[in-house]
């Protein structure tokens, strides 16, 4: 359930429920007066909860149209139309969301040097030293010249300014960042500044840049939002969060729930290696 919802695909699951109460409407069976309520109860809970970040404009027109068919449940001239402008709203909501979850590719120079840019995910913890991290395993077991600029306790701030002291090189950048911004007492706004100015610096250049989504618990829509205008911005691709999810999901992968495992920190190699296009090498 907790992986259902923080991946975002609880979002996809709300809709479904909305699409169901709002055909149910169009029928006058008992039975399906109960589906009708139960399939809307739910559904506006997976969405609300699920923390996607779909644009604030297409939310009020959703929401609109929603208040609309809830209206027509008492005026029974608007039931003719009002339950498939519903169904139509949120199947485009359902479109504007699905790129978010599509695999990324990512293309290695010829050089196959990267950069990876991360907090203690990629860093590992103290305590653990004999952890290989996933940045030094995906350097050995696939021949790349990894520089990794990972620290424990890393923030977005102070990536940036760790970041700007380094000369990259590299024409690939893995960035993933914000964790600790996302549980720790940076705004959203704060995010937004210094997530605005390291990608800035970061893209200042013909490089590649790919970045974690943010896996986001709920209520916290405004973190993913601000990562994918920012991404926008600076043509960077996303890594959807189910994918950082799905390494931290095995029990084993992990030390604490969050900080990785040897296992986690291997899973997180092959994930990462996973979304490199073989066929342009």
């Amino acid at each position: 359930m907790i992986y259902h919802i923080v991946s975002g695909q609880a979002f996809f699951t709300g809709i479904v429920l909305l699409i169901v109460a709002a055909i149910s409407s169009t029928q006058s069976q008992p039975v399906l007066r109960r589906v009708k309520a139960t399939a809307f109860f739910i559904g506006v809970i997976a969405v609300a909860v699920s923390s996607t970040a779909i644009p604030y404009w297409w939310y009020a027109i959703a929401g609109s149209f929603t208040v609309v068919w809830i209206v027509s449940q008492f005026k029974h001239g608007w039931q003719r139309w009002a339950p498939y402008a519903m169904v139509t709203v949120w199947l485009v909501a359902a479109l504007i969301e699905v790129p978010f979850h599509i695999k990324p590719s990512l293309v290695l120079p010829r050089d196959r040097s990267i950069v990876i840019i991360g907090d203690s995910v990629s860093a590992g913890i103290g305590g653990h030293d004999s952890i290989e991290t996933w940045p030094s395993i995906i350097a050995r077991e696939h021949q790349l010249q990894v520089q990794d600029i990972s620290h424990v306790g890393e923030t977005t701030a102070s990536a940036l300014k760790r970041v700007r002291s380094r000369r990259i090189t590299a024409r690939v950048v893995v960035v993933e960042i914000g964790g600790n911004d996302l549980l720790g007492p940076t705004t959203s706004v704060q995010f937004a500044s210094a997530l605005d100015a390291l990608l800035k610096h970061l893209t200042a250049v013909d490089r590649q840049v790919v970045m974690f989504e943010l896996p986001l618990p709920p209520f916290r829509h405004e973190f993913g939002r601000v990562q994918r205008e920012a991404a926008a911005r600076y043509n960077v691709t996303l890594v959807p969060k189910r994918f950082f999810l799905s390494v931290i999901a095995d029990g084993e992968s992990t030390l604490d729930s969050i900080h990785l495992s040897q296992s986690g920190h291997q899973a997180m190699a092959d994930c990462v290696w996973s979304m490199v296009d073989l066929s342009a090498q």
